[in-house]
């Protein structure tokens, strides 16, 4: 598998329509990409095709969501088939919002991240804990549970990412501090060491998520183990670019090999945050 690359996500989520969505992407096609970047943006499954169109080669992307399965009488839903019919290549699945405000069991989002690498797509798999889980002291016990779920339904490691993204800090305007972060991301680089194996943990990549901005971003973009963002109401501000940028040179621990740094970005608008 190839080395960890820095990796920027954003989400639209439900927000934007064709006008204010096609500024963002003129401002995002003359935004400079560093070359060792990879930016993707999260678009609502209706404007994936849009999106798809009018986006630069140079940048990606993703769609919020999907089901899991190829086809059928699920109405609402949409299938990795019709994202990639889309000419789109990623998905966020697991997301603290379709966990908490939809429902979704750790069961189904296994489901669909199952689903989503079997049909082609690179999956950013997200898990988190909430404020109340984070103040028992179960943090750990909470996103060890969420990861197993996903690490039971993936065959193609170099297809994920791993989403951190404490409940309690998104769209609050609380962050976690780099500590903190670190703290997380370390740990769940050792439980994919033991878990599923050493060659994983190397080289998988971990972002942590929760009201980044551009005052944030270098500080915890410098932590060993934090491998990029999730990035909610500034990808869409032009703080983005300064996110994107955030971490010019790599550094290194046990688990990373020496690689040239990358940002992956799922857009996210400017009146939302994740």
């Amino acid at each position: 598998m190839s080395p960890r690359k820095f990796f920027v996500g954003g989400n639209w989520k439900m927000n934007g329509d064709k006008k204010s969505l096609g500024e963002l992407i003129n401002t995002l096609n003359s935004a400079k990409v560093p070359p060792d970047t990879e930016v993707v943006c999260g678009a609502p499954s209706i404007y994936l095709d849009f999106a798809r169109s009018k986006l630069d080669a140079k940048i990606g992307v993703a769609a919020q969501n999907c089901y899991k399965v190829a086809k059928g009488a699920f109405t609402g839903e949409i299938s990795p088939a019709m994202i990639k019919d889309c000419g789109v290549e990623w998905v966020i699945l697991g997301h603290s919002e379709r966990r908490h405000v939809f429902g979704e069991s750790d069961e189904l989002i296994g489901q669909k991240v199952a689903h989503a690498l079997e049909s082609g797509l690179g999956v950013i798999a997200c898990i988190g804990e909430k404020l109340d889980e984070r103040e028992a002291g179960i943090t750990e016990k909470v996103v060890f549970a969420q990861t197993k779920v996903i690490a039971d339904n993936v065959k193609d490691w170099s297809k994920v990412v791993i989403a951190y993204e404490p409940v309690w800090a998104i769209g609050t305007g609380k962050t976690a501090s780099p500590q903190q972060a670190q703290e997380v991301h370390e740990k769940l680089r050792h439980w994919m060491a033991t878990n599923v194996s050493e060659a994983v943990a190397k080289s998988v990549r971990i972002i942590y998520g929760g009201s980044v901005t551009g005052a944030s971003c270098k500080e915890l973009g410098s932590q060993k183990d934090v491998d990029g963002f999730l990035v909610g109401g500034a990808s869409l501000k032009p703080e983005f670019v300064d996110i994107i940028n955030a971490r010019k040179k790599k550094h290194f621990n046990k688990w990373l090999r020496p690689n040239v740094s990358r940002v992956f970005a799922l857009s996210y608008p400017f009146f939302c945050s994740i």
